[in-house]
C-alpha cells in the first residue's frame, strides 16, 4: 500500500508554493523507493472545486472530513493571503493540522500557513522560520525567540518556510519523506536553484548508483 501525502488546497492558494513538492512526490523517477508515493488532494469539501491564485481550478480527492492522521504521512498547508485576511476560514484545517501533530505525523507549511500554525500555539516552543518574524507578530503567538531567519527549517514533526523559498520547502519536505538518496537530493536542488543542466546527469548518475548502508537523506538545514 502506498504511502500517502496530502495537501490542503483552498481558494486563493499559491499554486507555486507546493509545487516543487507535488511534482516531485509524484513523479518516480529518481526517487529512492519509486511507486511508493501518491499525493492526494484535499479541499474544505469533496466534490467542490476550488481555484488558485494562479486561475488553477483544481477539484480536490476528498474533503478534511475525511483527513485522519493515521491515513497519511504527511500534511502540507500551501500558503495564501486568507491565512491572514479570513483565518477563520481555515480553523477546520488548523484543527486537522492539530491532529496530525499531536499523533506525530510531521506537517509541512509555508507562508500564510506559517501564521496559521503561530496563531494555534505550534510555534511557540519549536524552531520555525516564516515571510519575516514581523510577519508573525500579529498572530499573538509566543515564539519570537525561536524564530530563525532561515528559507526553511525543518525540526522534527514540522517543516516551516518563507513564500520566497518554494525550493527549499520542497528539499525539507524530500528529505523528511527520505524521498530522494542523498546525493541525488542534493543535485535536485543544485539543478533547480542553479539552472545548470550538469546537474540533471548527476541526479541520473547518482540515482543508478547502489545507496549506502545506513545512507539517509539529509539537508544542509535539518
Amino acid at each position: 500500500m502506498a504511502d500517502t501525502v496530502h495537501v490542503y488546497l483552498f481558494d486563493g492558494y499559491a499554486d507555486w508554493e507546493p509545487a516543487f513538492a507535488m511534482a516531485g512526490i509524484r513523479n518516480p523517477q529518481f526517487q529512492r523507493e519509486p511507486g511508493r508515493w501518491q499525493l492526494l488532494t484535499v479541499g474544505q469539501r469533496a466534490g467542490v472545486a476550488i481555484r488558485s491564485m494562479g486561475g488553477l481550478s483544481v477539484l480536490p480527492d476528498i474533503g478534511l472530513n475525511e483527513l485522519h492522521a493515521h491515513d497519511s504521512v504527511l500534511l502540507i498547508l500551501p500558503g495564501g493571503p486568507s491565512w491572514v485576511e479570513t483565518p477563520d476560514a481555515h480553523q477546520a484545517a488548523m484543527d486537522t493540522a492539530s491532529q496530525f501533530l499531536d499523533a506525530g505525523v510531521p506537517v509541512a507549511a509555508i507562508c500564510g500557513a506559517t501564521a496559521g500554525l503561530a496563531r494555534a500555539g505550534w510555534l511557540d516552543d519549536r524552531a520555525h522560520t516564516s515571510n519575516a518574524e514581523s510577519y508573525l507578530k500579529g498572530t499573538g503567538y509566543q515564539g519570537a525567540g525561536h524564530y530563525r531567519d532561515e528559507p526553511a527549517v525543518r525540526v522534527p514533526g514540522l517543516i516551516t518556510a518563507g513564500g520566497m523559498a518554494p525550493l527549499e520547502f520542497a528539499r525539507e519536505i524530500f528529505a523528511e519523506l527520505d524521498l530522494y538518496d542523498d546525493e541525488v537530493l542534493q543535485a535536485w536542488y543544485q539543478l533547480y536553484k542553479t539552472g545548470k543542466s550538469e546537474y540533471f546527469a548527476r541526479m541520473a548518475r547518482a540515482a543508478e548508483e547502489p545507496a549506502q548502508p545506513g545512507s539517509q537523506s539529509m539537508s544542509p538545514h535539518s
